[in-house]
């Protein structure tokens, strides 16, 4: 079982952010990433075709023998998880909220926290619910479509992405926040442009090293991590592009080859 790899999957390449992190916190597991490069983004999604799409993919994952199984997408997070939770029992599914709303309200009290994500993830209300239930922090969120496509599309860390991000930032809603939750996994590559927008000054976090470093210690405490030092890595998309594969560097923060597999036949 320890040897089986990680199954990671998100509704495009964002999620490999969370699959980078894994690998610089656990560098012994094999891991099989899946992005449904063909139905994103998720974000604009109906709930139903968000969850008919996870669940699809999850299935895919549990039949390739993967140990567990991360949602690295809020989007799918928010409103697929618990669908997914009950219909693959044989194997433990995990979401990118639950570690980062856990691990906000362990270490903050009495704050103005800002989300921001897409249309999917901040009006399924999820991030408000789980952390009123557990802090007596405000929460502000606002949805900001236009920043993983425009991400998926290489434009971070320049002046076209630095204009829309000042746009939604602007907003009157999280104008007044010390804390901001970065609610989508594409958004850790425009992590430097949001901090520097506050000049340092409001609180930043983003959900790839908080995820891993759960992961981490959940596989420690089912003893199920990987001891072998020989790792195997699986990139496999719903559609390739051109573009993906260019992006997917980026992401993963070194160069890795996507395989094209079509599983909804």
């Amino acid at each position: 079982m320890s040897l089986n790899p990680i199954g990671i999957f998100d509704s495009g390449i964002g999620g490999l952010t969370i699959a980078n992190a894994i690998k610089e916190k656990l560098p012994n597991e094999n891991i099989i990433y899946f992005g449904d490069t063909k139905h994103l983004p998720y974000g604009e999604k109906s709930e139903t075709a968000i969850r008919d799409y996870s669940l699809k993919i999850a299935k895919y994952l549990e039949k390739k023998k993967c140990k567990i199984i991360i949602i690295a997408c809020n989007s799918a997070s928010s409103v697929a998880f618990d669908h997914i939770s009950k219909e693959i029992s044989s194997i433990p599914i995990y979401n990118v909220i639950d570690p980062v709303v856990n691990t906000l309200c362990d270490k903050f009290e009495n704050k103005k926290i800002g989300v921001i994500g897409t249309k999917a993830t901040i009006n399924s209300g999820i991030y408000q619910e789980k952390i009123k239930n557990k802090t007596s922090s405000k929460v502000f969120s606002l949805g900001t479509p236009l920043l993983a496509p425009m991400i998926e599309e290489g434009f971070f860390n320049q002046e076209i992405s630095m204009s829309i991000i000042k746009k939604y930032l602007d907003n009157e809603l999280i104008r007044n926040i010390d804390t901001l939750i970065l609610a989508c996994t594409h958004y850790p590559l425009i992590k430097k442009q949001i901090t520097e927008y506050y000049n340092n000054k409001v609180k930043v976090i983003d959900s790839s090293s908080i995820t891993a470093e759960y992961i981490k210690a959940e596989l420690q405490k089912k003893k199920i991590t990987n001891k072998h030092i020989k790792t195997n890595y699986k990139f496999i998309v719903s559609n390739l592009t051109e573009s993906f594969s260019k992006s997917a560097t980026y992401f993963f923060r070194e160069k890795i080859t996507l395989k094209e597999v079509d599983i909804w036949k």
